[in-house]
């Protein structure tokens, strides 16, 4: 983890990360941090400050009140927003830039907050059309070297100590929005006819969502499918990336996202990805080709959709590969980083 230094006279940039749980946000924040850090004199305000970019606490922000230069202050949650709309009434020298990946109408402070930024960026074509002002759209990228296919996915799977040839995973924490439900139905239909395959979800259980998981669960035994329907609970990231590469497909079966982070994430690793149209998926993915889009919440689509690549994993392999291809051409990480640098040059 970085260590706080004291902010350099010449820093250019702030990334806020004000939210104590990990989570998408946190994520996609810090992949694209450090490569940002590459580009200008960064510093990180908050948990979870990735190697990369230095940190900076309190003391170090309260000694940034009385400079002239602009400094870039780059939110993703309304508290962010919140802080640097504060900040800057106090005298500090902020230039506001926020990120929206909402795809919904938005409240009244949100509303009034995205006024006082100075830019606004959004993920996707949809989010933008909610912000009721101009917006530049960059799309996440992914660290296309971290997310990478595996020299043999049968050697990674194995490693697993899981039972079968191959590995269906969804990946998120075990919630209703996320379509945990979904899937559970889906797998519980389809696996008892592919022996091959085993289910993995990987993702916390948050307290609030117990009733929810216990109810997963108790489909899981009933359907007699304990060692088939792998729950992981929450993993260090490290850990997460290590099952990506033992995935041949990838189901997104979220309701409702902001973009959808695990989309590009298992095309990079180069996994076939089913995905419900829900964030970005229709975005980025092309239909029959890196992937297949079905409706958000029906486990009947969802499993008319899987079936045909687990029928063929030969034929889940080739569409993974396009799926890769189609992340290093439209989704990388320095794809985002300097659609983003743009942004903040127009303003410093």
């Amino acid at each position: 983890m970085p260590i706080e230094t004291n902010p350099p006279a010449d820093l250019q940039l702030i990334v806020p990360n004000l939210h104590r749980r990990y989570s998408g946000v946190t994520a996609t924040n810090r992949m694209v941090a450090p490569k940002l850090a590459k580009m200008f004199r960064a510093a990180w305000l908050g948990p979870d400050a990735p190697e990369g970019i230095a940190a900076i606490g309190l003391a170090g922000l309260l000694k940034l009140r009385r400079r002239r230069a602009p400094l870039i202050w780059h939110a993703r949650r309304n508290d962010e927003m919140i802080a640097g709309v504060l900040l800057r009434a106090l005298g500090w020298p902020l230039k506001l830039v926020f990120t929206s990946a909402a795809q919904r109408h938005h409240s009244w402070i949100t509303r009034w907050l995205i006024r006082q930024m100075d830019a606004i960026i959004a993920t996707s074509e949809l989010s933008a059309s909610f912000l009721k002002r101009e917006a530049g759209v960059v799309m996440h990228g992914v660290d296309t070297a971290v997310y990478a296919p595996p020299e043999s996915r049968a050697a990674a799977f194995a490693e697993s100590g899981l039972p079968g040839r191959y590995a269906i995973g969804c990946f998120g924490r075990v919630r209703a929005q996320k379509g945990s439900d979904v899937f559970v139905e889906a797998m519980c239909r389809l696996l008892p006819r592919y022996p091959d395959f085993t289910a993995v979800m990987v993702g916390a259980i948050v307290p609030e969502q117990q009733v929810f998981a216990n109810g997963l669960k108790r489909r899981i035994e009933a359907a007699g499918l304990q060692s088939r329907i792998v729950i992981t609970g929450e993993l260090a990231i490290e850990e997460v990336q290590r099952w990506y590469k033992r995935l041949t497909i990838y189901a997104f079966t979220s309701r409702n996202e902001g973009f959808g982070l695990t989309l590009i994430e298992a095309m990079s690793a180069g996994s076939a990805l089913v995905a419900a149209r829900a964030g970005a998926a229709e975005f980025v993915v092309e239909d029959g080709v890196t992937g297949v889009l079905t409706p958000a919440g029906d486990p009947d689509a969802l499993a008319a959709a899987l079936e045909p690549l687990m029928q063929d994993p030969a034929r889940a392999a080739a569409m993974g590969k396009r799926a890769r291809a189609r992340v290093l051409e439209k989704f990388s990480l320095e794809a985002e980083a300097a659609a983003i640098a743009n942004v903040y040059r127009r303003l410093i």
